[in-house]
C-alpha cells in the first residue's frame, strides 16, 4: 500500500457532494482571477495581523465579515445544483456571476463595515439606534442569513429566523417561554450594535483563531505533512491483522490533527485505505465505516480539534494548554475503541496484513518527509511556550512557506527550527523587530530557492494557491459563526436559555421520580438520576441538531442552551462543554444524516445506512466516554479537585471497559462468542466504564466467566488444530 499521488479532483468532488461548505461554483477566467485575488487578500490579512498585531476588535471582526460574506456570494451559487452549471456571462451576469449576486456582495461589504465605522459613536446609539443603523442592521441580517444558507444549508438560518420571531412576539406564547416581546429596532440593536450578537464571541474566534488554523492545515498538507502521516501509519501498522484498517485509524488520527474536518479526513485518507481494506477482504460497508469513524476523531484530536478548542478558550477563559490536556484521554479512548473492534473483526474473519513488499519503509518515509513535520512542531512549541494561539499559527504558516519553497531542505529546516527555539526561549517571538527579522530571513531564503529552482514558478503558484484554497475553505465557517451570533444574541436578549434549562431539568426530575418509584431506596439517588436523564436528553438534542448544523455551530448553540441545565446540576463548565461538543461530532456517523459515513460509503460503493449503523457501533466509545467524564471529571485532568489516584482508576477502568465492549460488540476475543458471553461482556464493559471502583470491581467479576470460557475454547481450538 505504498502511497500514491491523490487525485485532487476526485477528492474535491467527494467533498462537494457531502459537504456544502466546499460546494463552490465554477467561474469564468477573469472572475476567477478576481475572486482568487480577494481570497488571497483575506488570507494575507489574517496572516499579517496574527504576526504583527490584531486590529481593534470591532474593526478586525468587521473586515473579516465583509470579506467572508462578500466572497460567499461570488463563490457559492444561489441553488445547490448550480455548482456544476457552466457560467454564462452577459448583462445580467457580468463575469459569469448573476447581477443580484454582485449586488448582494456589495451590500454585505457595506453592512459589515458600517458597524466598525460608527464604533466610536456606539455609546450614544446602543439602545437608541438611528434609522440608518436599523436599515444597515436589517441588510446585514438578511445577507448573512442568505450567505449562511448558501454555504452551510437551511437549518441554521431557520433556527435564527425562528428565534428572531420569538424575540419579537414572545408575549403571545403561554407559560414559562413567554416574555414581554421586543420591537424590530430593539432586536437589531442587540444583534448588530452590541458584542452579544453577530459581532460576538463566535465571529471573533473564527476571525482570530480558526481561520489561521484552516490555512495552516491546507499549507501543511501541501508541503507533505499529510503524506508523511499516512505513509508512516502504513509502515508501522500495515503488516498486522487487518492492516489497512489499522492504517486508517492511525493515519486518520494523525491527519485529523491538521485537518480538523471529518469529511476532509474521510475522503483524503479513505482514498488510500478504503480500496486497500476491500482488497484485503473487508465488506464494503465495514471498510467505509472504519474510515469514517476513525476520521471523525480528527475533530476531537489536539492540537486543532476543528474550531472547538479555540471557542473553549473564549467561553471558559482557560489557556489553550488546559484544553489540549483535557482533550487527550477522551480522544485516545475513541481511537482505542475503534482499534480493538477493528482488531477483533480482523481476527474473527482471518484478515491478514498488507504484504511486506507493498509497505513503505518507515526509515525511508522519515528520511524523505521529516522536514514537513517542522511546521507542526513549531506551532506546538510556540503554543506551549505561552504565546497566543494566533501567533503560534502565524509561525506555523511561516514555517510551511519556508519548508515548501526550499523543497523540504533539511539544513534549512533544522536552521529555522533552532532559530525558533532560541527566539521562543528568549521570549522574542512576539517582539516586532524579531518578527520582522525572522520573516525577512524566511522570505529571502524562500526567494533564493525559488529563483534557482527550475520549478520555482510552480512552487510560488502552488503556495499562493494554498492561501487561496485556505480562505475558500474557511469562509463558510465564518458565515455560520456570525449566524450563531444571532442565535446567542436572542438567547441573551430573551433569557430563553435558562427557561429551556429549567424545562429540561424539571422533565428529567419527573423521569427520575418515575424510575425511583420502582427502584429500591438503596439503589436510587434522585439527583444522580436527574443528571443522567438530563445528559441523555442533551446528547439526543446534540445529535439531532448536528444532522443539519456544522459541528462548530452545534457546539455554540448547545453550550448556550444546554450547558446552563448541566450547571444547575453541579457539572463543571469544562465538562459540560466537552460533553456537548463530543455529541455534536458524533452526528457525523449517526444515521439518518451521517455525512462522514455517507461520504465513505460513496467511495466504497456501500449501502449508506448500513455504513452509518456500523460506524456508530465502531464509535461507541465516543458515545459513552462523555458520560464517564461527567461522573468522573478526573479523566479531563484539568478539572477541580483533580487527583492522580482518581485519574488512574478512572482511566484504567474506562480503557478496560472500552476493550471488553469492543470484544462484546464484535463477538470475538480469542474465539467466536456465543450470545451469553457477548451479553455478559457487554454488561461488564458498561460497569467498568462507570467511574466508581466498587462498580468496576463488580464489572470485572461479571467478565470472569466469559473470559475463562474464551480461554478454554481457545485451548480446545488450538488442540484440534494441532491434532489435525
Amino acid at each position: 500500500m505504498k502511497s500514491e499521488a491523490l487525485d485532487p479532483n476526485a477528492i474535491q468532488k467527494l467533498e462537494e457532494e457531502f459537504d456544502s461548505e466546499v460546494r463552490f461554483r465554477p467561474l469564468l477566467p477573469a472572475t476567477a482571477w478576481l475572486v482568487a485575488g480577494l481570497l488571497f487578500a483575506l488570507s494575507a490579512f489574517h496572516y499579517y495581523t496574527a504576526g504583527f498585531g490584531l486590529l481593534r476588535e470591532a474593526t478586525h471582526r468587521g473586515i473579516h465579515m465583509a470579506f467572508v460574506l462578500g466572497l460567499i456570494f461570488l463563490v457559492f451559487p444561489l441553488l445547490k445544483r448550480d455548482h456544476r452549471t457552466p457560467p454564462q456571462s452577459g448583462v445580467l451576469a457580468p463575469g459569469g456571476i448573476a447581477l443580484y449576486d454582485w449586488l448582494l456582495a456589495a451590500g454585505a461589504v457595506v453592512a459589515s463595515l458600517y458597524m466598525p465605522w460608527i464604533y466610536d459613536d456606539l455609546a450614544f446609539r446602543v439602545g437608541n439606534p438611528e434609522p440608518l443603523d436599523v436599515a444597515m442592521a436589517t441588510i446585514a441580517i438578511l445577507v448573512l442569513l442568505e450567505a449562511t444558507r448558501r454555504s452551510v444549508g437551511w437549518p441554521l438560518p431557520i433556527i435564527a429566523v425562528t428565534l428572531m420571531v420569538y424575540a419579537m412576539y414572545g408575549q403571545s406564547l403561554p407559560g414559562i417561554l413567554a416574555h414581554p416581546g421586543n420591537s424590530w429596532s430593539a432586536v437589531v440593536n442587540h444583534l448588530y450594535l452590541t458584542s452579544n450578537g453577530i459581532y460576538g464571541i463566535a465571529l471573533g474566534v473564527v476571525a482570530t483563531y480558526v481561520f489561521h488554523y484552516v490555512l495552516f492545515g491546507v499549507l501543511a498538507t501541501r508541503i507533505g505533512l499529510g503524506r508523511l502521516f499516512i505513509d508512516l501509519a502504513t509502515a508501522l501498522a500495515g503488516r498486522y491483522s487487518g492492516g489497512p484498517a489499522k492504517v486508517s485509524i492511525f493515519g486518520s488520527a494523525m491527519f485529523g490533527m491538521i485537518s480538523g474536518s471529518s469529511i476532509a479526513n474521510t475522503v483524503t485518507v479513505g482514498s488510500l485505505t478504503i480500496p486497500a481494506m476491500m482488497r484485503l477482504g473487508y465488506p464494503r460497508h465495514m471498510a467505509a465505516a472504519i474510515e469514517s469513524t476513525a476520521s471523525t476523531g480528527g475533530q476531537i484530536t489536539p492540537p486543532i480539534m476543528g474550531a472547538a478548542a479555540f471557542l473553549m478558550i473564549e467561553f471558559l477563559n482557560l489557556p489553550y494548554q488546559s484544553i489540549v490536556l483535557a482533550a487527550l484521554i477522551p480522544a485516545f479512548m475513541h481511537f482505542f475503541g475503534v482499534f480493538w473492534q477493528v482488531h477483533f473483526e480482523a481476527k474473527k474473519n482471518g484478515l491478514k496484513g498488507i504484504p511486506a513488499a507493498d509497505l513503505p519503509k518507515a526509515r525511508e518515509v522519515i528520511a524523505r518527509d521529516w522536514p514537513a513535520a517542522i511546521p507542526l512542531f513549531v506551532l506546538l512549541m510556540v503554543l506551549f511556550s505561552g504565546f497566543t494561539p494566533y501567533l503560534a499559527a502565524f509561525w506555523g504558516i511561516t514555517a510551511c512557506v519556508l519548508v515548501g519553497f526550499t523543497r523540504r531542505n533539511p539544513v534549512v529546516a533544522v536552521t529555522f527550527l533552532v532559530v525558533m527555539v532560541a527566539a521562543a526561549a528568549a521570549g522574542l517571538l512576539s517582539e516586532g523587530w524579531a518578527t520582522v527579522a525572522i520573516v525577512v530571513g524566511v522570505a529571502a531564503v524562500s526567494a533564493a530557492f525559488a529563483l534557482r529552482d527550475a520549478e520555482g514558478k510552480f512552487l510560488t503558484a502552488d503556495m499562493v494557491d494554498a492561501f487561496v484554497v485556505g480562505a475558500k475553505y474557511a469562509i463558510a465557517v465564518g458565515a455560520a459563526a456570525a449566524t450563531v451570533g444571532i442565535i446567542v444574541g436572542i438567547v441573551t436578549l430573551t433569557g430563553v436559555g435558562f427557561k429551556i434549562s429549567n424545562i429540561v431539568t424539571s422533565f428529567a426530575g419527573q423521569l427520575a421520580g418515575i424510575v425511583g418509584s420502582v427502584l429500591p431506596a438503596w439503589a436510587f439517588d434522585a439527583k444522580g438520576m436527574t443528571l443522567f436523564f438530563t445528559l441523555v436528553m442533551t446528547a439526543v438534542v446534540c445529535i439531532l441538531l448536528g444532522t443539519g448544523v456544522p459541528t462548530t455551530a452545534n457546539y455554540i448553540i448547545m453550550v448556550t442552551v444546554a450547558a446552563p441545565s448541566l450547571a444547575l446540576l453541579g457539572v463543571e463548565p469544562i465538562v459540560a462543554h466537552f460533553f456537548v461538543f463530543y455529541y455534536g461530532v458524533l452526528a457525523d456517523i449517526t444515521p439518518p444524516v451521517a455525512l462522514a459515513a455517507y461520504a465513505a460509503a460513496s467511495m466504497a460503493g456501500a449501502d449508506p445506512f448500513k455504513t452509518g449503523n456500523t460506524a456508530f457501533r465502531l464509535g461507541l466509545a465516543k458515545a459513552l466516554v462523555p458520560f464517564v467524564f461527567v461522573y468522573g471529571p478526573a479523566l479531563l485532568i484539568v478539572t477541580k479537585g483533580f487527583t492522580w489516584t482518581d485519574f488512574i482508576v478512572t482511566a484504567l477502568t474506562c480503557a478496560l471497559g472500552v476493550f471488553i465492549l469492543a470484544a462484546a460488540l464484535t463477538g470475538f476475543a480469542l474465539v467466536r462468542m456465543p450470545l451469553w458471553q457477548r451479553l455478559s461482556l457487554g454488561l461488564s464493559g458498561l460497569l467498568l466504564m462507570a467511574p466508581n471502583l466498587t462498580v468496576s470491581l463488580v464489572g470485572i467479576a461479571v467478565a470472569v466467566p466469559a473470559g475463562l470460557a474464551q480461554i478454554a475454547a481457545s485451548k480446545r481450538a488450538a488442540a484440534t488444530t494441532t491434532t489435525g
